[in-house]
């Protein structure tokens, strides 16, 4: 039977039992309850168990950036790909409108218009191109989060590198893979993650920390 979660979220019943069985060869209870989301998010996207030590990332960071993306912070993503894979959320995506020049990608071009666009304060998910990567550490961004996942041979270790070297709030990974669906889907563990509800009291309690296995089920 589907369950329905966070914002009228219906999981299928074949994602609750692919997270079970993700659950059963890995124990991710360690992990701090946003942590928790997009590691298992990511695995799951790519049932790469590895992603588990192989991704870097911030409970500190993941906690304000969540705030701000359930405040209506834009989402920028660097190719249609990541866009197509974060389905309750408008994104901005200039690819299709930037140009190649010398010294220039188009991909990094696309960074340059889209922060001209959307100004500081946004949350960028990069899972292609690390010249956009390279682009975006150029920018006096003030990003809420960099989620900084591109693929290859080429750049892109070494651009994810560059981004944790930078200081900035972000989620990456050590090693060369990445790509589009892992990129999306540590968006998307931010997404479907509960925000804080109030105690009868009125005090703010985090269903997160309640029930961060249920929500990335």
């Amino acid at each position: 039977m589907s369950q329905v979660f966070p914002g009228n979220r219906v999981v299928h019943p074949i994602e609750q039992e692919s997270f079970r069985r993700l659950r059963s060869r890995l124990d991710t209870a360690h992990f701090p309850p946003l942590t928790r989301a997009v590691v298992e998010r990511v695995i799951h996207s790519a049932a790469d168990l590895e992603y588990a030590s192989d991704l870097v990332t911030d409970e500190d960071a993941l906690r304000h950036a969540h705030t701000a993306l359930h405040a209506g912070a834009p989402v920028v993503v660097d190719v249609e790909m990541v866009a197509a894979g974060i389905t309750r959320r408008d994104t901005v995506c200039r690819l299709r409108d930037a140009v190649s020049g010398p010294g220039l990608t188009r991909s990094a071009h696309a960074v340059r218009l889209a922060y001209e666009q959307v100004g500081p304060g946004a949350l960028w998910v990069i899972g292609c191109a690390p010249t956009a990567l390279e682009e975006l550490l150029l920018l006096d961004a003030e990003p809420a989060l960099v989620i900084g996942l591109p693929v290859g041979f080429v750049g892109a270790a070494e651009s994810k590198a560059a981004l944790r070297a930078s200081g900035l709030p972000a989620v990456s990974n050590v090693s060369e893979k990445g790509g589009s669906a892992v990129a999306a889907a540590a968006l998307n563990a931010l997404l479907y993650h509960p925000t804080p509800t109030p105690t009868a009291a009125g005090s703010p309690a985090a269903t997160e920390a309640t029930a961060p296995a249920k929500e990335t089920s």
